[in-house]
């Protein structure tokens, strides 16, 4: 399993005790400086099976910034893979299928 963990989310930091406690001993990606491409994102995107802007933290200064609000999903994707602050968090990811942990729990979904 890989998690895209901000360890200064908790969210991400209870997704990622969650796992541990669990047994699993994820491969971390601090996916805020090994930012995912474009390939990857579309690709946890429809493991996801959500729209890209379902994926967007549309809280972020950037979002409002960039002017994401009207953007069609062939804009968002750039978007998070030049910001990854975009990216909602944190991200599980085993093999096919993939979770966004929030809440946390969903990620026993995977288990």
């Amino acid at each position: 399993m890989i998690i895209w963990h901000n360890p200064r989310c908790s969210k991400s930091r209870q997704g990622l005790a969650l796992l541990q406690e669990n047994g699993v001993d994820p491969e971390v990606r601090l996916y805020l400086t090994d930012t995912p491409t474009e390939a990857e994102l579309a690709d946890v995107i429809e493991k996801l099976d959500m729209s890209p802007r379902d994926l967007l933290r549309t809280g972020e200064a950037i979002y409002r910034e960039l002017g994401l609000k009207d953007a069609d999903d062939s804009a968002i994707i750039p978007a998070m893979a030049a910001n990854p602050k975009l990216i909602e968090r944190p991200i599980v990811i085993d093999g096919d299928r993939a979770v966004v942990g929030r809440p946390p729990e969903n990620i026993l979904s995977l288990l």
